[in-house]
């Protein structure tokens, strides 16, 4: 019974002192290499909503941007993804991009696998499972890679009896007003927050000691 005692004591005092990880150590690649410039390829889409690819690529440019990155706009590049054949990106997904440091400049290619994209009216909420893989151009190594099982909130909530009747129909309402891209934004500003500032940050390098989140991060948000 005492070495049961001490082995739970132990076990205790070691789960204490750990210590998450640092940026710098999660994402070593980033501190290493530096990119500057990011392009956006086209979003794997492995459900069954099949507008979800063009919703999602939509909403990438802006949140990589404001983490200190040139992002070449995926309005600009998509006529040359289609005439490299690059829109399947899941074609690129594990092979040699070097082509896109050539044609575009871009020190990195950011992938998104959307795995999950549905709506919930009567429950009230949006769901999106995103993986985001960062790959160097140069040496095809990825950087930065952290998946995002998030939810968005639209309920609304109108008490017991009828304000609860009426609270379910607003909820329905609200779910099915809310645009696919706000989902997307906001599953990208929860995971990308992770992502290790680019050089037209302030936090450029400075965040580097920062504790650093989960690979996998499951949230609901508003």
């Amino acid at each position: 019974m005492k070495k049961i005692i001490l082995f739970a004591l132990v076990a205790i005092t070691l789960a204490s002192c750990s210590t998450p990880k640092t940026m710098g150590e999660q994402y070593p690649a980033m501190y290493e290499e530096k990119p500057m410039s990011i392009a956006i390829m086209p979003p794997i889409n492995q459900t069954t909503h099949a507008e979800a690819k063009d919703f999602f690529y939509t909403t990438l440019y802006l949140p990589l941007c404001e983490k200190g990155y040139y992002v070449y706009s995926p309005y600009l590049t998509m006529e040359m993804y289609q005439q490299e054949s690059a829109y399947d990106a899941e074609m690129f997904l594990d092979k040699d991009i070097s082509m896109f440091q050539k044609v575009l400049g871009a020190d990195a290619a950011m992938f998104t696998i959307i795995k999950d994209w549905r709506r919930n009216n009567i429950g009230g909420s949006l769901h999106v499972n995103v993986e985001y893989i960062l790959r160097s151009t140069k040496t095809g190594q990825t950087l930065y890679q952290r998946e995002g099982d998030i939810s968005v909130d639209t309920s609304i909530h109108g008490g017991s009896g009828f304000g609860a009747l009426v609270g379910l129909i607003a909820t329905a309402i609200n779910t099915a007003a809310t645009d696919k891209v706000v989902a997307g934004r906001k599953c990208n500003a929860f995971v990308l927050s992770d992502l290790p500032a680019g050089k037209y940050s302030k936090m450029y390098e400075v965040d580097k000691k920062s504790p650093a989140g989960k690979p996998k991060v499951k949230a609901t948000v508003k």
